[in-house]
């Protein structure tokens, strides 16, 4: 049976920064990252150990903390074990850099948004 997700907003003062995380995000990405959370809100919840500490979402707790959001939603992986906490840590960020894009897709989708005057940098495009 899997368990049931619950979403909880925590204080992000309260979240701990996984030390030894490999990912980096510079100023540039969180500022990204913040205006996307105020364009279309806080739609990604930071996952958390059950001790509060962040398995993933560094860069939208330092982005919330820049926006000078008090709670943010997480979602608790209490259940898993130290190893597949740090296995998930790398996973979760390396994942999604082995997807490709579609260009012509893309392409199409971006030209549309900017004839209606969607700022793009906002998508991470320039």
């Amino acid at each position: 049976m899997t368990a049931q997700i619950k979403i909880v907003y925590k204080k992000t003062a309260d979240l701990i920064p996984y030390a030894r995380n490999s990912r980096t995000h510079d100023e540039g990405q969180i500022a990204q990252i913040a205006a996307s959370i105020k364009e279309f809100g806080f739609t990604n919840p930071v996952l958390i150990d059950g001790t509060n500490g962040i398995i993933a979402g560094h860069g939208r707790v330092m982005a919330a903390q820049k926006l000078g959001e008090e709670k943010i939603p997480t979602i608790e992986l209490a259940h898993l074990s130290e190893h597949q906490k740090r296995a998930y840590i790398i996973a979760d960020n390396r994942l999604a850099l082995n997807a490709g894009w579609d260009n012509e897709m893309l392409t199409i989708e971006l030209n549309d948004l900017l004839a209606d005057g969607f700022a793009l940098d906002i998508l991470g495009f320039d």
